[in-house]
């Protein structure tokens, strides 16, 4: 399954088993029952940072004012002897397999959908917030307008639609590939063969199907808005929350 329009709608309902289920976030009990299970590659080499992921993201599921489900993150990064560069570092919920988010709920609205997004059932929650603690990618918030917890789904309502997640189908570089990791002819798949990938906050261990590829290492525990200083390449690498 690639990422462009033809490619999703044709590969809707058509996954593979076996090869698939080797590659990193791929469910083999879900490959079973034909089910997909999605999950995104970020490639930064892509990113320019230009935040049209963040405004289709806005537009397309009626984010409040000062919040976001997704949004790209701009940092500086310095190395002695080096001019600071600019680097980009989109984020969104990371739709774990093993989400901490969902056992602190104390009224299981948060939950695990069978296709691998983390979703929150409105009606059931009560804004108390303990998800937005739990999650260790800072991708949770309370929207202030209807008083419930509030996330990106992988644009759950698309996905059923056959249609890409509005922040893929808008990004100008080609940066965001999204698709079933059941399926190893798909886009996200041969990405996850092909290139060398990573994931924010690994020591978490939640098994996140969000994946970068040229992710810094100094940036993996980056979740919040902090400067990034990676230090001369013969000295130590910097500790996570260590800024400039």
């Amino acid at each position: 399954m690639d990422t462009t329009r033809r490619g999703f709608l044709g590969a809707i309902g058509q996954v593979s088993i076996g090869a698939a289920a080797s590659v990193a976030g791929a469910d083999p009990a879900a490959a079973e029952t034909g089910a997909p299970h999605w999950g995104m590659v970020v490639d930064l080499r892509k990113c320019i940072g230009c935040q049209a992921c963040t405004v289709a993201c806005i537009m397309e599921n009626a984010v409040p004012e000062d919040a976001f489900r997704t949004h790209v993150s701009v940092y500086e990064l310095v190395a002695e002897g080096q001019d600071p560069a600019m680097v980009m570092l989109p984020r969104l919920c990371n739709h774990c397999d093993d989400p901490p988010c969902v056992p602190v709920c104390p009224v299981g609205a948060t939950f695990k959908a069978e296709s691998g997004e983390v979703l929150v059932d409105a009606s059931r929650c009560v804004g108390c917030a303990y998800c937005v603690q739990a999650c260790p990618y800072d991708a949770r918030f309370i929207n202030h307008d209807t008083q419930t917890a509030d996330k990106c789904t992988f644009c759950f309502h698309r996905t059923q639609a056959g249609l890409l997640p509005a922040c893929v189908e808008t990004c100008v570089g080609g940066a965001r590939n999204f698709g079933d990791l059941n399926d190893p002819e798909c886009e996200v798949a041969r990405m996850l063969r092909e290139h060398q990938v990573s994931v924010l906050r690994p020591e978490m261990h939640t098994n996140p199907n969000v994946y970068y590829i040229g992710l810094d290492e100094v940036l993996d525990g980056r979740v919040a808005g902090e400067a990034a200083y990676r230090p001369p390449f013969d000295a130590a690498p910097a500790r996570h929350g260590e800024g400039l």
